[in-house]
């Protein structure tokens, strides 16, 4: 549901919100793209961000990034400073949290295996990830596929996890991949006769398995030859053991009233949540991902094919009303953090959102901004058409 702040712009801006659906009811956007300067916007496409920006700051939130792209235009936000309490301002490359968004990272790099007919898609999890029903004890064979569609209804180790002890003590503990699955086997794991999507850390957990005893590497330095180098994502990483950068961005829990600090915690180590990137690098990752940069046509061909869900092999996707098509990303949330971002089908439309949440206690599945996040960034593409 939007939010008061988005509720207020959206009465206000009716007229031309509805003057933008009536284009693309008749014929979307141009076909022939626009040179950049002809692509900026009138201000009031952008005033819901601003507004949602200004709200959160007033709340206590200490940043706000957004970069949004179309057709070589670009339009960039960059409000609050890394640190409550310090006084450096955020820049537009500053690294937060990406949480999410390495879910299709992940996913990527397990596609590049079934290309090279290393791995078959609807092949079983135990003929490439030996012990795996051994450990997990699924209650009936788990394919890949279904690992990467969040199908497999495995439960989520995070469920064991953030309540296995005090949760300073649990920020400050690494684990390994295998440790990670051992929690969820803590589980039941029921079986039901039409699994739906599900999200579940512990299915990437398993991929990220499968992808080291393929590659003989971890699988944090599969995804940089993968990914990261090949594009130049020169401010995307794994929490590693050590200090963070100066300028990562801090994010805040409230535990026992009191602020607590969750930049780089030590369980984010080598795990599928724990990488860190910039609004600008992960805009130029999925526009890589679905300009076909990254893995062939017929492989990407699959990611889109969502029929029966918003979500399928590591994507997730959105309505697209300037071109009657889909919007394609993943959503970030981890403790102290959230990120957004949304691609058009073609590359070339595109924004991410990126904020550390007012501090506020703990919040084991989704943040509540996560939606309104979610609903700003669809609606700006739709009306920057």
């Amino acid at each position: 549901m939007a939010g008061p702040w988005l509720r207020a712009r959206l009465r206000r801006f009716a007229a031309p919100a509805a003057a933008a659906l009536l284009v693309a009811t008749v014929g979307g956007c141009t076909p022939a793209p626009k040179p950049p300067d002809q692509q900026t916007p009138p201000s009031w496409v952008f005033a819901d961000l601003l507004d949602f920006s200004q709200t959160m700051r007033e709340e206590g939130a200490p940043a706000v990034l957004i970069q949004a792209r179309n057709n070589g235009a670009e339009w960039t936000h960059a409000e609050g400073v890394r640190t409550l309490g310090g006084g450096q301002q955020v820049q537009l490359n500053d690294p937060i949290h990406m949480g999410g968004l390495t879910t299709s990272m992940i996913a990527v790099s397990v596609l590049k295996l079934a290309e090279e007919g290393r791995i078959a898609l609807d092949g079983q999890v135990d003929d490439y990830f030996p012990g795996f029903s051994r450990i997990l004890k699924p209650p009936e064979p788990i394919t890949v596929r279904r690992l990467l569609n969040q199908e497999s209804g495995i439960p989520d180790y995070g469920d064991v996890l953030w309540t296995s002890g005090p949760l300073r003590q649990v920020f400050n503990s690494p684990l390994t991949l295998r440790e990670r699955l051992a929690l969820a086997a803590r589980l039941p794991w029921k079986y039901k006769l039409a699994q739906p999507f599900e999200p579940s850390g512990s299915n990437l957990v398993a991929l990220a398995l499968i992808i080291e005893r393929l590659r003989g590497r971890p699988f944090a330095e599969v995804l940089r030859s993968d990914i990261i180098e090949p594009l130049g994502l020169t401010e995307t990483f794994m929490t590693a053991e050590g200090r963070p950068k100066d300028e990562l961005l801090h994010g805040y829990i409230t535990v026992e009233d009191k602020q607590f600090d969750v930049a780089y915690p030590r369980v984010y180590i080598d795990a599928p949540g724990g990488m860190v990137s910039t609004v600008r690098d992960a805009n130029t990752y999925y526009s890589a991902l679905l300009q076909g940069k990254l893995l062939k046509q017929s492989t990407l061909s699959q990611m889109k094919e969502a029929v029966y869900s918003n979500f399928k092999l590591g994507l997730a996707r959105w309505n697209d009303t300037c071109t009657n098509d889909f919007y394609y990303g993943n959503i970030g949330d981890v403790q102290g953090y959230g990120m957004v971002s949304m691609t058009s089908a073609d590359g070339k439309r595109q924004v991410t959102m990126a904020m550390t949440y007012p501090p506020s206690p703990f919040v084991a599945f989704l943040h509540p901004l996560v939606p309104e996040m979610v609903d700003l960034a669809e609606q700006l593409l739709n009306q920057w058409c």
